[in-house]
């Protein structure tokens, strides 16, 4: 495993990790005992562990050295259904560019189960890992400059649903009514890093 623990600030730290291992990692960073630790942020391939009283950081960062992911446990006890219908606009684009028919992308999409492995973008925006390799294709190579909320989207290998409307590069494979990000709720995002998170074909 490669890791680098690299200061951030005069509060944190910032630990580089190999892709596979940064929810267990985090998982397993969340877990440690310490007075001085006030935050865990994942990344795509860095977690972001940031240290509440200055007097703790050097302690903290010999601990990040040393600490092992929590393999097989990085998921919280949460789950999430997301129902989606598979309408996309880019669904046949999708369905031409992977041999598959479209109903087949929706079958690989819906069948795989899912985890956050960290937010970013916009509030509430996941990225979920465990797309079938099958699907993982590269960005857009032209952005749209509006993305509809409710969006079911892929890229490279991310899924991940638009909480709101923004710009995006992603391939639109379908649509959901269930909102991702809703600040009145007391917890505005539904779905955070490490909850597990299932999509449920409806419609058509």
């Amino acid at each position: 495993m490669t890791r680098r623990v690299l200061p951030y600030g005069p509060g944190g730290w910032l630990v580089e990790l190999d892709e596979n291992d940064v929810i267990g990692f985090a998982a397993a960073a969340r877990a440690i005992a310490h007075w001085g630790l006030a935050e865990v942020v994942p990344g795509a391939r860095t977690v972001l562990v940031r240290v509440a009283e200055p007097g703790a950081l050097e302690e903290i960062a010999a601990i990040l050295a040393e600490l092992v992911p929590q393999p097989g446990s990085a998921t919280t006890a949460r789950a999430v259904e997301i129902p989606v219908d598979y309408d996309g606009a880019d669904l046949e684009a999708v369905a031409a560019a992977t041999d598959m028919s479209t109903a087949e992308v929706a079958e690989r999409h819906a069948a795989s189960t899912y985890t956050c492995a960290f937010c970013g973008f916009a509030p509430g925006f996941a990225y979920l890992v465990g797309l079938d390799p099958a699907l993982h294709l590269p960005r857009r190579a032209t952005p749209r400059t509006r993305v509809p909320a409710g969006a079911v989207a892929i890229a490279a290998e991310y899924s991940a649903v638009y909480p709101s409307a923004s710009p995006g590069g992603w391939h639109l494979i379908g649509h959901s009514t269930l909102a991702l990000w809703d600040p009145m709720r007391e917890r505005a995002a539904l779905v955070e890093p490490g909850t597990s998170v299932r999509f449920v074909p409806v419609g058509r």
